[in-house]
C-alpha cells in the first residue's frame, strides 16, 4: 500500500530552484516509476481544442480521486491552456495529492514560452509542500527545469532514448546511427549509460545548488539549444518578480 502524502520538505532556495527532501532522499532527484504509484489519467495532446482539453481535466480528476488509496502521485492535464492546468493541479491538491508529473513535457520543451509561463504559474499556485515531476527531459534542459522550481525527473528517458538508439550526455543528445559514437552497444547498455548521464546532471545541479552557483549551469547549459536557451531568455524578461522573489543578495 502506498501512502497518499509522500512528506516534502524543503531545506533551501537557489533562485527559484528547491533543494528539498523526500522519504530521507534529497531533491531535485530522479524518480523511477517502480518506487512511484501514478494514479490513471485521461491523457491528450498538447494543441486541442478547449473543450477537449477541459473533458480530459475533468476526467483526470474522477480517476486520481477513485485511486487515492493505493496512488501517490497525480498528473497535471490541461494541455497548453495555462488556466486548466492550475485548475487541474489544485483540484489534485484537494483530493489529497502532493506529487505531480506535468504531462506533455515533451512538447512543452519544443514550446519555450509555454514552458516558462507553464511552470512559473504552477509554481505559484502550488502548495509549498507540493512538488512538480518533469518526464522525458533532456539532460541538457535539466538545470534550467531545476532552476524554474522542477524538483524531480522520470528516470525512464533513459529507457526512451535507448529505444530510439539515442545517447545523452550533460550537453547533447546522439543519434547513433548518425554518430557511432558507440558501436555494437546493446540496448540495455545504452539504457544504462543514459541512466548514468542523468543521475550524474541531477548530482551536478544538487552540488550547484550547495554552492549557490545554479545560475551559473543554467546559463553555461543554455546554449547548448535553442529552446533551451530562449526559455532562460523569457523566463528573465517575462518573470524577474518570480526570480527575484527567491534569488539570495550578496
Amino acid at each position: 500500500m502506498f501512502k497518499l502524502i509522500e512528506k516534502f520538505e524543503i531545506k533551501s532556495h537557489d533562485g527559484p530552484g528547491r533543494v528539498g527532501k523526500i522519504n530521507d532522499t534529497i531533491t531535485p532527484k530522479l524518480f523511477f516509476k517502480n518506487d512511484i504509484k501514478i494514479a490513471p489519467y485521461e491523457g491528450s495532446a498538447y494543441n486541442i481544442d478547449r473543450e477537449i482539453a477541459q473533458f480530459n481535466v475533468k476526467e483526470t480528476l474522477r480517476l486520481a480521486k477513485e485511486n487515492t488509496d493505493k496512488c501517490n502521485i497525480a498528473t497535471i492535464q490541461g494541455s497548453k491552456y495555462i488556466d486548466l492546468r492550475v485548475e487541474c493541479l489544485k483540484e489534485l491538491e484537494k483530493i489529497g495529492y502532493n506529487g505531480f508529473i506535468i504531462a506533455n513535457s515533451d512538447e512543452l520543451l519544443l514550446h519555450p514560452r509555454d514552458l516558462s509561463n507553464m511552470i512559473v504559474n504552477l509554481r505559484k499556485n502550488m502548495h509549498p509542500t507540493s512538488y512538480l515531476i518533469f518526464s522525458f527531459a533532456e539532460p541538457s534542459f535539466m538545470p534550467l527545469l531545476a532552476y524554474m522550481g522542477v524538483d524531480g525527473f522520470l528516470a525512464d528517458s533513459g529507457n526512451y532514448y535507448s529505444y530510439l538508439n539515442v545517447l545523452l550526455t550533460p550537453t547533447k543528445t546522439y543519434d547513433l546511427e548518425t554518430y557511432p559514437i558507440y558501436e555494437n552497444i546493446t540496448r540495455d547498455e545504452l539504457e544504462e549509460k543514459n541512466i548514468e548521464t542523468l543521475n550524474f546532471v541531477i548530482k551536478e545541479i544538487q552540488t550547484h545548488m550547495k554552492n549557490s552557483s545554479l545560475r551559473n549551469l543554467v546559463e553555461e547549459r543554455s546554449l547548448t539549444n535553442p529552446q533551451n536557451v530562449s526559455a532562460l531568455k523569457i523566463l528573465d524578461k517575462e518573470h524577474k518578480n518570480y526570480l527575484l522573489e527567491y534569488s539570495q543578495l550578496f
